[in-house]
């Protein structure tokens, strides 16, 4: 059974992080820039919460407010939904189904090592069937 470390393995493990107080229009900015749907909130090294894409369509734009006036703490989803390195795929899988969220940041001893999101599930997922498919049709092969 994969594990979230095998996903972190062959994955960027950088950790993309904006602070409480910066600005929702810095946040977006730097998921632009780095290609990602949403952003930790730290501070001192602390997981705060999470900032999505979801939570700016949803509280900056709907409610008609101001991308630079407004700060990250007052948009971000706290607490957030966490997994260690040894959850399973499928405990992710369900979480993320249960909860309804998109990403999960990955915590070990207290520390934020990374983030899964929905799609590495999904990724892994897909490539573990497959594997599962070639092992299958080899035996029956060789049979």
């Amino acid at each position: 059974m994969l594990t979230v470390r095998h996903l972190l393995e062959q994955k960027d493990r950088a950790v993309r992080a904006v602070a409480p107080d910066d600005p929702v229009l810095e946040a977006i900015r730097a998921m632009a820039e780095h290609h990602v749907g949403a952003l930790l909130v730290m501070q001192n090294n602390e997981l705060l919460g999470i900032v999505s894409e979801r939570d700016y369509a949803r509280k900056v734009i709907l409610l008609g407010r101001s991308s630079a006036d407004t700060a990250v703490r007052e948009i971000m989803t706290s607490p957030v939904v966490t997994v260690s390195p040894l959850s399973t795929l499928d405990e992710c899988m369900r979480l993320i189904a249960e909860r309804r969220v998109r990403y999960l940041p990955v915590v070990e001893n207290g520390r934020t090592v990374g983030v899964v999101s929905i799609g590495d599930l999904v990724k892994a997922t897909i490539e573990e069937q497959q594997r599962t498919i070639e092992q299958l049709e080899s035996y029956i092969h060789h049979s």
